[in-house]
C-alpha cells in the first residue's frame, strides 16, 4: 500500500491551493480528481475575478488555475486525474477507482476538498433532454467549445445564474428570460447589470411550470407565484426555447467525511450537509481537514485562502513547522478571507434583505426587482459624476469586496479607500487621460468612460465590450440602455484591444449628448 504524508481528495481551487501550501513546507503530497481535467470549477470561469490582488482580483478564472497547476508542479505535487476517490477509512485510508483498478493508499493527513454538486429542480418535463444545469453548460461551452443550445432560459438569479447567462450570450446564444422563484436578484448587481442592458429581460417572483416537448425540449412555461410559492392563474408565460438552463444552487459533496464518520450537521446557510470543523477546516477525526465548498458554499476565492490555511495547519499538525510559524502564517490568511466575507453578501447577511449601502445609501430597487438600476436611481451612487471631458462613471451601487479599479487608475481617478467593499468614487484631484485601464479592469463591467459634451451635439461613451465579432470603427448601431432597450442610434469610434486589457475590448460609441448618462450598450443595426 502506497503511503504520502498528505493526501488530497479535490484539485480545484481549495485543493490545489492546499497542496501548495503543504509542498512547500516538505511534505509527500499526492491529490485525487475524478475529472480528467484538474481545477475544479476555475478552466470554465472565463470571466474575471472580484476581490482584490492578494486574492487574484480581475484575473479570469481559467488563468488562475493555471497558475495554481504551475505552482503546485514546481512544488513537486502529484495530481493524478480520473481516479475517483470511492471510500475514506479509519486510520486514513482511501480507496481510488482509476479505470478498472481499485488501489489503497494511506497517508498521515487527509484534506477533503471535493467541492459542490448542482442542485436540481423538478417539474414537468424536467428529465427531457435539454434541460441541463448550468455548471454542465459553462463545461460544454468553456471546456468543449460545444454550444449548449440556441434559445435558452436561464432558472436562477444567483451569481452562477447570472455569469453563465452572460457566458451564454458571448458564445452566440439568445437567452430568452432569466427567472427566479425569488422576489429579488440573488446574485451581484453588476452581474444582473451586465445581462440586462443586453436585453435579457428578468422574471422575479417566477418560476417554471413546465417543460415542453416529446423527446427533447422545444418550449417553456412559467408563471408568477405568491408568497407561499403558489402558481398565480392567469400570469403564465411561454417562451420558445431548445434549452433549459438551471442555477438553483448547490450542495456539499460531504459523503466522504459522513463515511468516515465525521461529525455532521444540517446547516442550510453553509448549503446543507456539511462536517462540523473549526475555521481552519480541522474535522472531528485528527488528521482529517476539509477546504472549500465540501464545507459550506462560498465564491472560489474563499475556497483558495481556505485551501491555503488547511494547507499549513495540516503541515503543522505532522510536525513539518511549529505552532508559532503556524500562527504567523494564518494571521495574513485570516486578514484575507476576513475581507472576502465582508459587504452586502457576506454569509453573515444571507437571508437578509439589505436596503441601504455601508454609506446609507438606498439600495436600488429597480435593480433587485428587474436586474437593473432605474434612470432616476443612478444618480445617488458616489461613482456617478459629471466633468468636463473624459471622466469614469462608476456604476457601482452595492458594497462587494472589490477593488482592482483603484490600483488601475494610473492618475488615482478612483478611490474605495482601505475598507474594500466602500463603493468607489472619482476623486476631485484625479485628471483622467482616457486610458481605460479602469473600464478593462472592473471585474463587474461597472465602469465607463464618458465625455458628455463634445462640443457638436453628441457625447462619446467607453464601454467594456466581450463579445465577438468586433464592431468596426464606424459600424452603425443601437445604443441600448441600462434595461436593455434601445435609447438612440449609435455609431462605433473605436475599439481598442490591448495586452493589459486581458480581452476585455474597450468600445467607444458616439451618441447625442443628451444620452451621455443613459447610453450603456452597443448593438449592431441589422
Amino acid at each position: 500500500m502506497k503511503r504520502f504524508d498528505l493526501i488530497i481528495v479535490g484539485a480545484g481551487p481549495s485543493g490545489l491551493s492546499a497542496a501548495i501550501e503543504a509542498a512547500k513546507r516538505g511534505l509527500k503530497v499526492v491529490v485525487f480528481d475524478e475529472n480528467e481535467k484538474p481545477g475544479g470549477q476555475l478552466f470554465k470561469q472565463i470571466h474575471k475575478f472580484f476581490g482584490s490582488k492578494e486574492h487574484r482580483a480581475k484575473v479570469r478564472g481559467f488563468v488562475i488555475g493555471q497558475q495554481l497547476l504551475d505552482e503546485a508542479a514546481d512544488v513537486g505535487v502529484s495530481v493524478v486525474l480520473n481516479a475517483t476517490v470511492i471510500g475514506l477509512y479509519q486510520d486514513k485510508e482511501i480507496v481510488v477507482k482509476k479505470g478498472d483498478e481499485i488501489t489503497h493508499y494511506k497517508a498521515d493527513a487527509v484534506i477533503i476538498a471535493t467541492g459542490a454538486a448542482e442542485n436540481m429542480v423538478t417539474f414537468p418535463g424536467w428529465t427531457l433532454p435539454g434541460v441541463i444545469g448550468a455548471g454542465a453548460a459553462q463545461t460544454m461551452m468553456n471546456l468543449h467549445g460545444v454550444l449548449p443550445g440556441k434559445k435558452v432560459l436561464m432558472l436562477g438569479s444567483g451569481n452562477v445564474g447570472l455569469v453563465v447567462s452572460f457566458q451564454l450570450l458571448q458564445c452566440g446564444c439568445e437567452v430568452v428570460a432569466l427567472v427566479d422563484a425569488a422576489p429579488r436578484v440573488g446574485g451581484y448587481g453588476v452581474h444582473a447589470s451586465k445581462v440586462a442592458r443586453t436585453g435579457v429581460p428578468f422574471y422575479l417572483s417566477h418560476t417554471i411550470v413546465k417543460a415542453d416537448g416529446d423527446k427533447c425540449v422545444t418550449g417553456v412555461t412559467i408563471a408568477e407565484i405568491d408568497d407561499k410559492f403558489k402558481f398565480i392563474p392567469g400570469t403564465e408565460k411561454h417562451f420558445d426555447v431548445d434549452t433549459i438552463c438551471l442555477a438553483v444552487g448547490l450542495s456539499p459533496m460531504s459523503q466522504l467525511l459522513k463515511m468516515a464518520g465525521a461529525k455532521m450537521e444540517d446547516n442550510p446557510k453553509r448549503g446543507g450537509q456539511v462536517p462540523i470543523c473549526d475555521e481552519y477546516g480541522r474535522t472531528s477525526i485528527p488528521g482529517v481537514f476539509v477546504a472549500g465548498d465540501v464545507s459550506g458554499i462560498e465564491e472560489a476565492s474563499s475556497a483558495m485562502i481556505e485551501g491555503r490555511m488547511a494547507g499549513v495547519v495540516a503541515a503543522e499538525y505532522l510536525g513539518y513547522i511549529d505552532e508559532e510559524a503556524r500562527d504567523a502564517e494564518l494571521v495574513d490568511m485570516d486578514k484575507a478571507l476576513d475581507g472576502l466575507r465582508q459587504g452586502m453578501f457576506a454569509p453573515k447577511n444571507r437571508g437578509k434583505a439589505i436596503e441601504k449601502t455601508e454609506e446609507g445609501i438606498d439600495i436600488s430597487m429597480n435593480l433587485l426587482k428587474k436586474g437593473y438600476i432605474a434612470d432616476d436611481e443612478i444618480e445617488r451612487y458616489p461613482g456617478v459624476t459629471h466633468k468636463k471631458g473624459v471622466h469614469p462613471v462608476i456604476e457601482c451601487t452595492q458594497n462587494i469586496p472589490c477593488n482592482p479599479c483603484q490600483d488601475a487608475c494610473p492618475k488615482k481617478c478612483i478611490s474605495i479607500g482601505s475598507n474594500i467593499t466602500s463603493l468607489p468614487i472619482v476623486t476631485e484631484e484625479g485628471d483622467c487621460i482616457n486610458c481605460g485601464m479602469c473600464v478593462a479592469s472592473c471585474s463587474g463591467q461597472a465602469i465607463f468612460l464618458v465625455d458628455e459634451d463634445c462640443g457638436d451635439g453628441t457625447a462619446t461613451v467607453t464601454l467594456p465590450y466581450e463579445f465577438l465579432p468586433l464592431p468596426e470603427s464606424g459600424t452603425k448601431g443601437i445604443a441600448l440602455g441600462r434595461n436593455g432597450q434601445a435609447v438612440c442610434k449609435a455609431e462605433v469610434v473605436s475599439v481598442k484591444s490591448a495586452k493589459a486589457f486581458d480581452k476585455t475590448h474597450l468600445l467607444t460609441m458616439r451618441v447625442p449628448k443628451e444620452y451621455a448618462m443613459t447610453a450603456r450598450f452597443f448593438k449592431v443595426e441589422k
